[in-house]
């Protein structure tokens, strides 16, 4: 996450400049309301209390300027390093072999490009904003309840372990609920990825009754984890408040009778009032806000664990060149392969063929003999385990998988249509193809006519 931040330090100084001063404002307001009630008050001078008054509505204006460019500024960083966090893992995961998505789910992966990039934008855009904010308060608070009141402020921090340990307790079950919780999200975004995309399947076979069950039973199991997520938040929040408000009660009541007694002034116990306030609404917040950080790490584990992922097939340092113009013949050697998900079934057994340039071969069998397989070795989605597959002579394991793949057209059984325009999902391959070049292959497909009797013609949007 540093590193995602570093690009744009000006912005984190900046915010960081902002929420110092505001939390300094709000800090000075107490002193402000301490000289009203001792000079102003209490002495009768009018001339004070307008002069001090005044002092305490310019704090005001700078913590109003400093929060909105604090505000600004965090809410920024967060909507960039969001965006920033989706084009790295979109751009990762674009490097992965096919035989990483065939173990996992595909809503999973959505889940965490979506879901969890967007709990994290929440929590730099905004709860960590807090959390520091808090904590800047919280410190400064108690510097100022020490300068007010040492008595009170001792008082007050034999509180402290009251409040730290249920912080920690509940914070380590919330972060494992919250990380429990995304995962059934990202069951639901899987269950209904598939569901729609083999929406036609569903209704075939009459399954819509059991797609309703099953995806009611993820539902719910969703929803027990959240609601023993937010159960244990609850409980954290109630003991912070009742401890902190508790000792609210017991400072007012000592110091109630130091004021009557003359050992402070009226002043100053409204002041420590304030401070206490304000240190006793910085740990309610932490102890809020920290349930969000929970939820965040949980996110950034699934997160992390994708772009720690590196890819089966990477390209060879010294990647050796195709021929050029391939001339095309292609040549199985002894091939032994098994998908890695199906490593106990053979996909490819001591396979060998050879494909002269300008050969029209087809691959004839019935379903798992492996003609796909084939297809997919020549595209280099995998490796075999033994033997080779050769493009002019050239091992693909030698060369570059994007040169192989570029030297290469696939017709896919079934036409995958992409949510672009008619012409952009004709120029997929080649995307700088020219409008004539579209048309041309659009002809020779004996699309043409149809194609220029839509809406739009080429321009129609698909999808």
């Amino acid at each position: 996450m540093i590193a995602l931040l570093r690009p744009y330090r000006s912005r984190v100084i900046i915010a960081s400049i902002a929420l110092i001063v505001a939390a300094a404002a709000m800090l000075g307001v107490g002193q402000g309301l301490r000289a009203v009630i001792d000079k102003g008050f209490a002495a009768g001078d009018a001339g004070w209390l307008d002069r001090t008054l005044a002092a305490m509505f310019g704090v005001i204006a700078i913590l109003a300027a400093a929060t909105y460019t604090r505000f600004y500024n965090v809410s920024w960083l967060g909507e960039r390093i969001t965006a920033d966090l989706r084009r790295k893992l979109f751009d990762h995961l674009l490097t992965l072999p096919p035989s990483w998505f065939e173990s996992g789910r595909t809503g999973d992966v959505i889940s965490r490009l979506t879901a969890d990039t967007t709990q994290i934008e929440g929590t730099i855009g905004s709860s960590l904003s807090i959390a520091l904010r808090n904590f800047l308060l919280l410190v400064g608070g108690l510097a100022m309840l020490f300068t007010t009141s040492l008595k009170l402020t001792l008082l007050v921090l034999t509180g402290v372990p009251l409040v730290v340990v249920p912080i920690m307790f509940f914070g380590r079950r919330v972060r494992k609920l919250a990380r429990q919780s995304q995962d059934r999200v990202a069951d639901l975004g899987s269950r209904i990825d598939e569901t729609i995309h083999e929406i036609r399947i569903v209704q075939a076979y009459g399954h819509e009754d059991a797609d309703r069950k099953e995806f009611a039973d993820l539902v719910e199991r969703g929803f027990n984890i959240a609601r023993s997520r937010i159960r244990s938040r609850a409980w954290l929040i109630v003991t912070v408040l009742v401890v902190v408000f508790g000792a609210i009660a017991l400072i007012l009541w000592i110091g109630g009778h130091d004021v009557l007694d003359g050992r402070i002034s009226p002043g100053q116990l409204s002041a420590f009032v304030f401070y206490a306030a304000i240190v006793s609404g910085s740990v309610g917040a932490l102890s809020e806000v920290w349930g969000d950080l929970q939820r965040t790490a949980g996110a950034t584990e699934r997160l992390m664990e994708i772009l720690a992922t590196q890819p089966d097939l990477v390209t060879p340092d010294c990647a050796r060149p195709l021929p050029d113009p391939v001339s095309g013949e292609i040549s199985f050697n002894n091939v032994n392969f098994r998908y890695p998900t199906r490593l106990d079934t053979a996909a490819l057994d001591d396979f060998s063929l050879k494909v002269s340039p300008g050969e029209t071969v087809a691959l004839v069998g019935p379903s798992g003999a492996g003609k796909t397989t084939v297809l997919q070795l020549m595209l280099r989605f995998y490796d075999p385990q033994s033997g080779s597959v050769t493009l002019d002579g050239l091992s693909l394991a030698d060369a570059d998988p994007r040169a192989v793949r570029e030297c290469m057209a696939l017709v896919p059984q079934e036409a995958v249509v992409f949510a672009a325009t008619v012409a952009e999902n004709i120029r997929y391959a080649r995307p700088d193809a020219s409008i004539e070049e579209v048309h041309a292959a659009a002809v020779a497909a004996f699309a043409d006519d149809f194609v220029r009797k839509l809406p739009e013609g080429y321009n129609t949007w698909l999808g």
